[in-house]
Order: C-alpha cells, then sequence, then structure tokens
C-alpha cells in the first residue's frame, strides 16, 4: 500500500485536512496525520512532525498556510516522497522555489481531485 502524510489533518470534517485524509483513506493509503496539536484524527495516531513518521512515504500533501509550509520543508526533503502536493492556500513563490532548491517536485494540484474524488463528496 502507498504511504502518504497529510500535514495539517484536522478533525475537523469541513476543513480540507481532514477530506484528503479520508479521501486517500478510501483509497487505500497508508495515512499518517501529522498535526502537532493533536494525538489522533479520524482514529489515526497523529504525528508531531513528518520526520517522526516511521519508513517511507510515497506522496507527502500539504494543508497548511504557506508560512508554516515552508518551515517544514527540510524535513520533508528528507523523507523523499515521490509526490509532493502543494495544495490551494499552501502554495507561496517562496515555497515553491525553495521545496525546488531541497530537491522537492512540488505538484500545485489539489491531491483529493488527483485521487479522482471531490472535496464536495467527502
Amino acid at each position: 500500500m502507498p504511504a502518504v502524510a497529510v500535514i495539517g489533518a484536522s478533525n475537523d470534517r469541513n476543513k480540507y485536512g481532514n477530506k484528503s485524509l479520508r479521501a486517500h483513506m478510501k483509497q487505500d493509503y497508508t495515512v499518517y496525520p501529522v498535526n502537532p496539536n493533536t494525538e489522533n484524527v479520524e482514529g489515526l495516531r497523529a504525528y508531531k512532525s513528518v520526520k517522526d513518521i516511521p519508513g517511507p512515504l510515497d506522496r507527502v500533501t500539504l494543508y497548511v498556510p504557506p508560512e508554516i509550509g515552508v518551515t517544514l520543508l527540510a524535513d520533508i526533503a528528507d523523507k523523499a516522497p515521490d509526490e509532493f502536493f502543494v495544495n490551494p492556500g499552501a502554495e507561496s513563490d517562496e515555497l515553491i522555489e525553495k521545496a525546488r532548491e531541497l530537491g522537492l517536485n512540488p505538484i500545485q494540484a489539489c491531491s483529493i481531485t488527483d485521487l479522482g474524488m471531490s472535496p464536495a463528496m467527502l
């Protein structure tokens, strides 16, 4: 099963971080919620940082404001995910440029729609 870190995962089912987590679960991903402010999201253990996740990641999907996301890029790059989604609202020129400098290939798109789903469905 492919593994995904959802950075900005939330227990608020109206937030896209939660919708993404549920969408990836429906597509049989091993899902790792990342949120330093909670212990669990949708019944899954939440990790304080992407660097705390054991093992490799196939995908990282970012759902935090760009000023926070830019501070997380080094840890994301260390995990060397195959795919790095920067979702609408998480992007900035600085974040995209720094991500590329760290060897990431940022995909500026919604990871939920990439799964063939609509956030409205969730």
